[in-house]
């Protein structure tokens, strides 16, 4: 075991430290990974263990205290491009036929969907312009 270069136990540490990172997905592990391979120059330049072990701190802890809110930050951000029923929310659409609380038709992106009114009280007569407000199924709910 001591024939082998603290490098060579970094690198080791490193690659350890990837299988948790793959497995579980946590980023965390790939930064300790990372911090590892700083570990792994210093301790190949010839610098001693105290110098290897901060590195490995130091480094980790850097990436972590930065990298780490940046991509938390990104994750909770909404997607720019809206696809699927969530591009058609707030899309006009024309009645097809009368549309009030319990149905109705209208052409959506050129497609006739059914509808319903979001306000119970109000009823849309045909030819007349809507609002998408939210699709639930296959029925739109419009203003």
């Amino acid at each position: 075991m001591n024939d082998i270069d603290a490098w060579v136990w970094w690198l080791v540490g490193a690659a350890a430290l990837g299988i948790p990172l793959v497995v579980t997905a946590m980023p965390e592990f790939g930064m300790l990974a990372v911090g590892a391979v700083a570990a792994a120059v210093f301790a190949g330049l010839g610098f001693g263990t105290v110098v290897q072990v901060l590195t490995f701190v130091v480094v980790s802890v850097a990436l972590i205290a930065v990298v780490r809110p940046i991509a938390v930050r990104h994750a909770a951000q909404r997607p720019q491009l809206a696809t699927g029923v969530d591009a058609l929310k707030g899309k006009q659409a024309v009645v097809l036929e009368r549309v009030d609380s319990s149905g109705g038709r209208i052409k959506l992106a050129g497609e006739v969907w059914s509808a319903r009114a979001l306000d119970t009280e109000r009823a849309y007569e045909v030819g007349q312009e809507v609002d998408v407000v939210e699709i639930e199924g296959a029925t739109a709910i419009v203003i």
